[in-house]
């Protein structure tokens, strides 16, 4: 049945693009999901648009499929996963039964796809509806979001003030928090990221909400939002947690978020300067720093090497390692799911085919079931350098470093995080993205009793892609 809804889904979307005007990329106010969607941040607002000539429906996809050889390694302490389970769960997947302490993950990773559907509704008003086809969190098809996004307003007349200064951003989708979200990996969407993965502090999520910008001069971006401050929609005021945590009740406070960035041009050089920021006082599942359901393009990478042990019919372990279950490998996860503050200030820099882009990073907050009211603090700084070459920038290379750094949950010291990636890459197409990377990652100051203790992975991964 669920199989027969899908079809019935995709039959209706394709006999809609067939009978509407027009199934092209004309759209106003738009990002493309191709190659000319790089280096695009919000779209401009004194950029010359396309007329509107009636309802347009355009239908759009991602593909990325990656073959990863990717060796990691650690300390395995011994610590039993349970006191029926005398299996040490520092130990890494792929490693052997024994206090094996290393193990290379080679293959085809799961394949990721996303669906896109948007719609000119009328002039200057636009659709969009994100959906996942297949990802490596979940297995079914389901939608990431939607929004509808206002820059005219021809249902009172197109007024000037509103049509040249403003634009309003309404529903399901990510907030527009830092400008990494522009270069990142989502899903199947790997056409804007010049490497294969993203930051080690992700901040990435979708929540219902919605965004107000002013554009008062040309290059300059204000953006005020609000959102609810979950992942899904929650009319609770507060929300038990499961045993043992219920005694600690969150209740559900909404999320605020601000941006400034500004962005020129001065003959082949151009610089954008950012700055974002995102409060969120109390929620019963924040998820800014682990809200990529989609997952992860390094797979396994630093996960332990957990099973779970079944008596007399019960899961008495922790919970089985699996591509599905561990979804953020090679990510850290700050663990701030009751509040987070955060800022994030970037720096993009280009002069004809080399660019920059800088990243500072700094975060507070807590879960709910940490004792105290004391924050934890994590920061993470990226910079990134990369040289497109040849006709319309069809080639291109770059290296990447980034580190992240601050105190793990219940944990007593500061821990780190290192990262160099190079990559080079080919668009034969503009739809069609080839790229290859090699990466090396470093934990630093972890517990000896965490299976992070003294741990690294290094490796090449190779990725294709087609965005339209």
């Amino acid at each position: 049945m669920k199989k027969m809804k899908i079809l019935a889904s995709t039959g209706l979307c394709l006999l809609l693009a067939g009978t509407v005007h027009s199934q092209n990329s004309d759209l106003q106010y738009f990002r493309s999901w191709n190659k000319n969607g790089i280096n695009v941040f919000e779209p401009s607002k004194t950029d010359e648009q396309p007329e509107f000539t009636g309802l347009k429906l355009r239908i759009g996809a991602g593909f990325s499929q990656e073959l990863q050889s990717l060796t990691h390694s650690n300390t395995p302490v011994y610590v039993p996963e349970s006191q029926t389970n005398p299996i040490n769960k520092n130990l890494l997947y792929g490693t052997s039964a024994t206090d094996s302490t290393e193990a290379t993950l080679r293959g085809f990773n799961t394949a990721m796809a996303n669906l896109y559907i948007d719609a000119q509704l009328a002039d200057g008003i636009r659709v969009s509806v994100e959906s996942y086809m297949s990802s490596r969190h979940h297995n079914e098809f389901w939608v990431k979001g939607g929004y509808i996004q206002l820059d005219k307003l021809p249902m009172f007349g197109n007024p000037e003030w509103f049509s040249k200064y403003l634009r309003l951003k309404l529903g399901h989708f990510q907030p527009n928090f830092g400008d990494m979200q522009f270069r990142r990996t989502d899903g199947g969407n790997s056409m804007f990221n010049p490497f294969v993965e993203n930051y080690i502090l992700d901040a990435f999520t979708t929540e219902i909400g919605g965004e107000l910008y002013a554009f008062p001069m040309k290059g300059l971006m204000l953006m005020a939002g609000m959102t609810g401050g979950t992942l899904h929609g929650n009319i609770d005021n507060s929300q038990a947690k499961p045993a043992p945590f219920t005694f600690d009740k969150t209740e559900t406070k909404p999320a605020f978020l601000g941006k400034i960035a500004y962005d020129n041009t001065t003959n082949d050089f151009r610089y954008r300067l950012s700055l974002s920021a995102y409060h969120n006082a109390g929620s019963p599942n924040q998820t800014l720093y682990y809200g990529d359901r989609a997952g992860s393009h390094y797979f396994m990478v630093m996960e332990q090497n957990r099973s779970t042990i079944r008596v007399d019919g019960i899961d008495v372990g922790i919970g089985q390692s699996t591509y599905r279950n561990n979804k953020d490998s090679g990510r850290y996860l700050p663990v701030f799911n009751s509040k987070v503050s955060t800022f994030m200030a970037n720096a993009f820099l280009k002069y004809k085919g080399i660019e920059g882009f800088f990243t500072y990073e700094s975060a507070s907050g807590r879960s709910w079931f940490e004792p105290g009211d004391a924050n934890r603090n994590w920061s993470q700084i990226g910079a990134e350098l990369v040289y497109r070459f040849l006709a319309n920038e069809q080639c291109f290379v770059g290296g990447r470093y980034v580190s992240a750094s601050g105190r793990p949950i219940f944990g007593q010291s500061d821990v780190s995080i290192d990262r160099i990636a190079v990559s080079a890459g080919w668009f034969p197409l503009d739809y069609l993205m080839i790229k290859a990377e090699y990466v090396t990652q470093t934990y630093n100051d972890f517990s000896a009793f965490n299976h992070e203790n003294n741990g690294k992975f290094s490796g090449f991964v190779l990725q294709a892609a087609v965005g339209f």
